[in-house]
C-alpha cells in the first residue's frame, strides 16, 4: 500500500501539482488531498490504486523494504528495461 509521503515525494520528483495528479489519476482533488494528508483519513482503495497507476505511468517506482519506503523516478530507457 502506498503512503501519503510516497505520493507527495513522487509528485515532487515529477514536478506535478495536486491538481495535475488528480487530473491524470481521474480522481477528485479532495480525494487526493485526503490521501496526501497525514491525518490518516479513510481513503477509498480505488482512489489509491488510480493514483498509483498514474504515477507509475509517469515513471515512478514505489519502494518498500525492511529499511523503509520510498520512490524512484526512472527514465524512459530504464523503464523499458524493467518491463
Amino acid at each position: 500500500m502506498i503512503t501519503s509521503r510516497q505520493v507527495r515525494a513522487a509528485r515532487a520528483l515529477l514536478g506535478w501539482t495536486q491538481e495535475t495528479l488528480a487530473e491524470k489519476a481521474i480522481i477528485a482533488l479532495t480525494a487526493l488531498k485526503r490521501l496526501e494528508s497525514q491525518s490518516y483519513k479513510a481513503v477509498n482503495e480505488n482512489t489509491r490504486h488510480q493514483v498509483m497507476k498514474a504515477l507509475e505511468a509517469a515513471g515512478i517506482v514505489f519502494l518498500d523494504s525492511d529499511r523503509g519506503q520510498g520512490v524512484l523516478l526512472v527514465t524512459n530507457s530504464s523503464r523499458e528495461q524493467l518491463q
